[in-house]
């Protein structure tokens, strides 16, 4: 639409409301597609539907989805196999051994730091988070939302902050189209100012620590206490026991057939940017990278398995196999956000939020405006990176135009996608922390926003403060 008006955010609040109100997301999702593509065909239901089930196809159009999709599901082949050779339990074992992790407390300490530690993209942080720390969570009675809560705000958080991975990679690529001399330097001068990124890690941190329980979560934690992983009426978004192959009685549980492929994993991040930015990190395909990563990963889980004998050919491919259809409903999920995401943008909906937001507050505080114009979008759309490339083309000009340094600009614009996307229902990421969790999501996010409010009310803040130091 050349002139969005209203009409533009009734897909993505339609998909939420109806998220909240059925817990249905794939319908929720569907439902959100099916009413932009009908108000771009002109109000008519059946061609809208017609565009809808184009549009959903034309997804896998674009090499960046298509990796993204295919990625998702080798990433699932990668967390079968690893539980199929024994290593989630040779890890939890080796931990409970040296007495590391014996309690919830520690339990809730480990998926705080595999999130640290796994930075190269946020679902693969949250699925391997998830797949570490979940039988330790049900072992100690603390909540699978508490779990989900954590994996959540440590994913995107840690990405974030990161320059060469494939979140650093894509945004890197937008300021260097934006003409920026120097974008690592903005990207880097940005890390110390993302203020909701670091109040989330924080706050994760200081819950695990003093045992921070607030509203909905204070209940689910005394539920899980007595022993019930779920509410009566819930609906866990994916069966633990998918990805959950038979225990491999050939070879003893070793840790190192979990650390090594994931070491591999984090480690072919960089060399993927290498070798896709010839030579250059900064110009890099993330996509690409992460796919290559996660595939590494499993040629080194095969490895070990054939070498340890562990295995037979035809059994790793058996066991990728389910493990790849286990996280289908995953890669359906992430299909229809990325098609409600370009009908968002076929109708302008970013565009419509930023214009109409950003002209009630004065310029003196334009920092927390940016941040809160991107929350917004992010929340409304479900997409930190369509926010993203919707945000600092926005900011960047401002702050040149205005004399002022593009970093905390940049910053402000980076924090309120995240902000926004950790607190959507129809976000991606959000959605993978349920499935990795394996909780119900509508109970995810009601327990988590209690805590990405609180972390977003710092960052306000932040940004008002900063602003005035400008």
């Amino acid at each position: 639409m050349s002139d969005p008006t209203w009409i533009s955010v009734l897909p993505p609040v339609l998909a939420i409301v109806l998220a909240i109100w059925t817990r249905q997301v794939y319908l929720s999702l569907a439902a959100g597609i099916w009413i932009g593509w009908t108000i771009l065909e002109g109000w008519n239901p059946f061609s809208g539907l017609g565009r809808s089930i184009e549009a959903s196809v034309a997804v896998l159009a674009s090499p960046g989805n298509a990796n993204v999709i295919l990625f998702t599901l080798v990433i699932g082949a990668l967390i079968a196999t690893i539980e199929g050779s024994g290593g989630v339990r040779g890890f939890v074992r080796y931990l409970e051994s040296r007495e590391w992790v014996n309690t919830g407390k520690r339990a809730q300490a480990l998926a705080w730091v595999t999130g640290l530690i796994i930075f190269i993209e946020s679902n693969i942080t949250v699925l391997v988070a998830g797949a570490v720390s979940r039988p330790l969570f049900d072992r100690f009675r603390v909540s699978r939302e508490k779990l989900a809560y954590i994996i959540d705000s440590t994913s995107a958080s840690v990405c974030i902050l990161i320059p060469l991975n494939a979140w650093g990679a894509y945004n890197l690529g937008i300021l260097t189209g934006l003409g920026v001399e120097d974008p690592l330097g903005v990207f880097v001068g940005a890390i110390p100012l993302n203020f909701y990124a670091l109040a989330a890690l924080f706050l994760a941190g200081a819950t695990v620590v003093w045992g921070i329980d607030i509203g909905p979560m204070k209940k689910a934690e005394a539920r899980a206490r007595e022993g019930k992983l779920h509410w009566a009426e819930s609906q866990p978004m994916i069966d633990e026991e998918i990805l959950s192959p038979e225990p491999n009685d050939r070879i003893p549980p070793r840790p190192v057939n979990m650390v090594v492929p994931i070491a591999v994993m984090v480690l072919m991040m960089p060399v993927g940017l290498w070798i896709t930015g010839d030579g250059d990190l900064r110009a890099g395909s993330g996509s690409t990278s992460v796919l290559w990563a996660v595939l590494s990963a499993v040629a080194a889980a095969w490895i070990l398995l054939l070498v340890q004998r562990g295995a037979t050919v035809d059994e790793l491919m058996r066991t990728a196999l389910k493990g790849a259809g286990g996280l289908v409903p995953l890669a359906l999920i992430l299909l229809l956000a990325l098609a409600l995401g370009d009908v968002a943008n076929a109708l302008g909906t970013g565009e419509y939020v930023a214009q109409v937001t950003a002209g009630f507050l004065p310029p003196f505080i334009f920092l927390p405006v940016a941040f809160l114009v991107s929350a917004g979008i992010a929340f409304s759309t479900g997409t930190s990176w369509g926010t993203f490339a919707i945000m600092l083309p926005i900011v960047v000009p401002a702050a040149v135009a205005l004399g002022l340094p593009p970093s905390p600009f940049v910053a402000a614009a980076l924090s309120g996608g995240i902000f926004g996307d950790h607190s959507s229902p129809i976000s991606d990421t959000t959605i993978i922390s349920s499935m990795a969790a394996a909780t119900d999501h509508i109970d995810h996010v009601r327990t988590q926003l209690p805590y990405a409010l609180l972390a977003a009310s710092v960052a306000t803040v932040g940004f008002a403060g900063l602003g005035w130091t400008l």
